[in-house]
This record gives C-alpha cells, structure tokens and sequence, in this order.
C-alpha cells in the first residue's frame, strides 16, 4: 500500500476538489486522479462521488478514511522517530513576533545551540497574522506569537503573559498625573499592525469612552513603534517588559491611565504531524519564557521608583 497514495486520498476528502488537492500536493490533477484510481482498483471499491466542481466521499470512502489517517499518521510517527536517532542536525524554520525578540528571543537561541550544536536556524519576525499563514503554507516550522490557532492540525502552547500599559515620552507632559483616553486621544495615537489583538482592543477602548473620532496610526514594526514613541511623535500601548531599556533611560514613560487592556497572550504553535523538533524547541521556549518573567518580576507591570502600575480595569462579566 503507498503511504502517498493514502495522503493523496486524505487530502482529497479534506478539500473535495482535485485542483486544490494538487496544489496542495505540488502535483498535478492527473496524478492526483490516478492516485485515486490506483485505490479505488486495490479495494475493489468507489472512494468518492465525482462531479465537475467537488469531489465528496461515498459510505465506503468515509469508513476508509479513519483508516488512512491511522496508517499516515503511524508512518510519520516513524518516520521522525528513525530521523530523530540520527542526531541534531538539520534545519528549523522559526517565526516570531517582534515583542519576543525584544524580550526572552535571544536567551532561547542561546539555549537552543547549546542543545542542538548542529542544528541550522532561519528565523522570520513578522506579524502574528502573517505567521500564521507562512506555518499553514509550510513555510515556517514553528511560529513564536500572540494568538492560538484554531486549526486541529496544529499544537499551541502557552509561553507567558505580558501586561500592556500606556507609555509616552517625557517631553509630551504628561508625567505625574492621572491620564485618561480623551486626553490621549490629543496626541498621534501608534498601535500595532491593523486587525492584530492588540489594535482592536485599542479601537474598542477608544469607542467606549471618547465620542469623537480617534486616528489609530498602525506600525507593523515594534521597533519603529518605539523609536516613535521615544522620539515623542505620540502615545501608544505596548509591554513593559519589552522597552526596559528606555523605561531605564527615561526616553520612555508609563503613564498613570486606567487599564482595560488585557494582558498580551504570548503562544508557540507548530503542525502536529511534523519532527519532534518544534515540539521541543516550543518547550525551551516555554522555559525562558517563564525565567523571564520570574526575573523581570514587578517590572513586568512597568513600575515606576517602586511604585505599582494602575492595574486593569475589571470588566463586567456578560449573562
């Protein structure tokens, strides 16, 4: 029985079109066809119900499927299990988000060559959204961001949490006083990139309590956002725990606003069915990232001389 002719089937009944299958595949249709035919002959049997646009699976194709997985799902298992006893060498393709690389990223590659001296690295930084994508397309292994992914075919581990706070530069004014979003809403207001958790959350805040219209100017880029921010172009959100440096030089401030930002999920997500690799490799990241919160300790809030950041405003529970 080929193993590529049962991915080939699997695939099919997931995508019910042979166009599709084949891209998937980096094949053609007709080889797609064929693999289906070749089954078909071997079982004695018809797997799907074909018509000009979809291919969808027949009472006999349904009870094979579960088979099929089954025996994929072991080969693969195989697979990685001879491939791992061949030592540490090879390739892992990691994405991850800007405000890892500011923070706990550079401890987790260090650990990573002590572990793995042999092991080639290519790292991708961009946003959680794009990420996502680039691991479904098989470009990336493992990808280091801020939201879980919904799709069965992938593992998602939690890493940490950091607390988002307002914080501008000194020279806009607004040191040692409450602060709150209509007066932030006079200032150029820098988020992350659009339809990331952290932008939508800012619009949301900004429509609960300021009736005017707020310009949201979004940066893909964590490091422009501060450079920005420092530079005193405007007001944004962002972690502490990723600008210590400029907290610590002053050219950064945490503001006294009163928070309704939730805490910035931080995730590793990898495809179940791949080399135990990225499965490891999320489990180091787990590790320094919660060293880093450990040794950041009250700083991870942005406290200032000793003093508490204002915490979070308690949202009201919906019925």
């Amino acid at each position: 029985m080929n193993i590529r002719f049962l991915e080939t089937f699997i695939w099919l009944a997931r995508l019910q079109n042979f166009r599709l299958t084949a891209e998937k595949l980096h094949t053609t249709q007709a080889a797609v066809s064929s693999r289906i035919a070749s089954l078909e002959e071997s079982f004695d049997v018809r797997l799907f119900d074909r018509n000009s646009r979809s291919a969808t699976l027949t009472p006999a194709g349904r009870k094979m499927l579960a088979y099929a997985e089954r025996i994929v799902n072991l080969g693969e298992e195989m697979r990685r299990e001879v491939e791992d006893s061949s030592g540490d060498g090879g390739l892992i393709r990691i994405g991850v988000v800007e405000s890892i690389v500011h923070s706990w990223f550079p401890a987790l590659m260090a650990c990573v060559r002590e572990r793995f001296p042999h092991l080639e690295i290519e790292v991708t930084s961009d946003t959680t959204i794009h990420l996502a994508q680039l691991l479904r397309a098989d470009a990336v292994d493992l990808i280091l961001q801020t939201e879980a992914l919904g799709d069965r075919e992938f593992a998602n581990q939690a890493l940490c949490e950091f607390p988002m706070r307002w914080v501008a530069s000194p020279v806009l004014g607004l040191s040692g006083q409450s602060v709150d979003l209509s007066r932030l809403a006079e200032f150029p207001v820098i988020s992350f990139s659009r339809h990331s958790g952290p932008h939508i959350a800012l619009e949301r805040e900004f429509a609960r309590a300021v009736e005017r219209p707020v310009r949201i100017n979004c940066i893909s880029s964590v490091a422009a956002m501060i450079r920005l921010v420092a530079d005193g172009f405007g007001v944004t959100v962002l972690p502490p725990a990723i600008i210590q440096r400029e907290l610590r030089e002053g050219s950064l401030e945490v503001l006294d606003v009163e928070s309704g930002f939730a805490p910035l999920p931080l995730v590793a997500s990898y495809r179940l069915q791949s080399h135990p690799l990225p499965a490891r490799i999320a489990e180091l990241a787990a590790e320094q990232a919660r060293a880093f919160v450990l040794a950041l300790g009250p700083e991870l809030e942005g406290t200032a001389a000793g003093k508490p950041a204002r915490p979070a405003r308690k949202r009201k529970t919906q019925r």
